[in-house]
């Protein structure tokens, strides 16, 4: 797959995500139930918890190591924030088609080196990071956000920094957005649904199926089809 496609299939799935839990027309700001969404805030608090992941308080666990496996999971939170804001401001303001945002954003700068191999983050400062996480707080909390020469370019800058890249996003991605829906529909909401196959839990299970290819959802869920019926 070309990082367009990758872009593209993320954002298809986006919006279905989005469909199913908010219902059809929550571009227009509000939920089925009519709760207000606010996709900036949702990400300016995704960032507090990733700053989460670092040993940054003094008072506390001043010697814990950082927790670059959560980082990876909350990078993902909040990309699906990000997307979600996106795909909101194309449609209300109609600009174009999907193809035009997936080109839009792959125009975006930085994101042909976020294509490339992250870097190891172990070479920079957890402050440096946690400064960068911070200016993505700031942008989402004023009245008006440049949406690719700001949120965008410094979200591809920050997730590189923290080891993360399009490949990278991609498959945590679609193991969070596959298994959400794999448990919907196997009985999450009704209490029938069993997490653990085999004394393990499904989310391991779920990473375990991430290899060095590049899968599709469809692959994924029925893979997890295919364990789950012998759990």
């Amino acid at each position: 797959m070309t990082p367009k496609e990758i872009l593209k299939e993320m954002f298809l799935l986006q919006q279905k995500l989005n469909d199913e839990t908010n219902g059809k027309g929550w571009e227009s700001g509000y939920n089925v139930h009519g709760k207000l969404i606010n996709w900036k805030r949702c990400i300016h608090m995704e960032c507090s918890e990733l700053i989460d992941s670092f040993a940054w308080k003094h008072w506390k666990h001043i010697s814990k190591d950082t927790d670059w496996e959560n980082i990876k999971v909350e990078l993902v939170d909040i990309w699906h924030f990000i997307m979600s804001l996106l795909l909101e401001e194309y449609h209300n303001n109609q600009k174009s088609s999907l193809d035009k945002l997936v080109e839009d954003v792959a125009n975006t700068q930085d994101f042909n080196e976020f294509c490339k191999e992250a870097y190891n983050p172990k070479d920079f400062d957890d402050l440096e990071i946690i400064n960068e996480i911070e200016s993505i707080i700031h942008g989402c909390t004023g009245y008006k956000l440049n949406l690719f020469d700001g949120l965008l370019r410094e979200y591809f800058h920050l997730a590189i920094k923290c080891g993360v890249n399009l490949k990278t996003l991609y498959k945590y991605y679609l193991a969070k957005n596959v298994l959400n829906r794999f448990r919907q529909n196997h009985g999450y909401k009704e209490g029938t649904y069993d997490k653990y196959w085999g004394g393990k839990e499904d989310n391991i299970i779920m990473l375990e199926l991430l290899d060095q290819n590049l899968p599709t959802a469809q692959t994924l869920y029925d893979k997890l089809e295919k364990l789950y019926s012998k759990s």
